[in-house]
């Protein structure tokens, strides 16, 4: 488990970088059926990307209900698209195994957002965290002097 820092924390973004949320949603929660294949299919994408970061992926958080929500860090949007087209990636198959379940049936829907991060426009704080969110990718300093409130540690970027 990771170590809990007592410290007001804030993560700079060194370089440009790729923010994309991916989920999915248990519109009928009773159709294991239906949607057992699509939940299965993240760990095993999740799996492929720890082991070759040089596919540009970085961290991620997850937080599991009705709708699963994944959190990625990812170096570029060039390296993201590319993932998710590559044809000997998890991705691809998974992607199309959905969009035929998709025209079956209702039980459960996907969605994502991609946003692009210019270095220097992030603003964040983290107390009594483990490193946490972009908290795991950008360089971890102590938000104190001009860093101390969301407006100077925006300015400061």
């Amino acid at each position: 488990m990771a170590r809990i820092r007592s410290e007001r924390m804030t993560a700079i973004a060194e370089t440009d970088f790729v923010l994309f949320m991916i989920g999915m949603r248990f519109n009928n929660v009773f159709a294991i059926h239906r949607w057992l294949p699509v939940f299965l299919a993240m760990p095993k994408m999740l799996k492929e990307l720890h082991i070759h970061r040089e596919l540009g992926f970085t961290s991620y958080e997850m937080w599991m209900g009705r709708t699963l929500i994944l959190v990625q860090y990812w170096e570029s949007a060039d390296k993201l698209i590319e993932y998710a087209k590559a044809k000997d990636s998890e991705h691809l198959p998974a992607w199309r195994s959905f969009n035929k379940l998709a025209m079956k049936s209702k039980a459960v829907g996907i969605w994502h957002e991609t946003y692009v991060v210019e270095k220097g426009k992030t603003e964040n704080v983290y107390v009594n965290m483990p490193p946490f969110g972009f908290g795991k990718v950008g360089a971890l300093q102590v938000a104190s002097g001009k860093r101390n409130t969301a407006q100077g540690r925006l300015s400061q970027n």
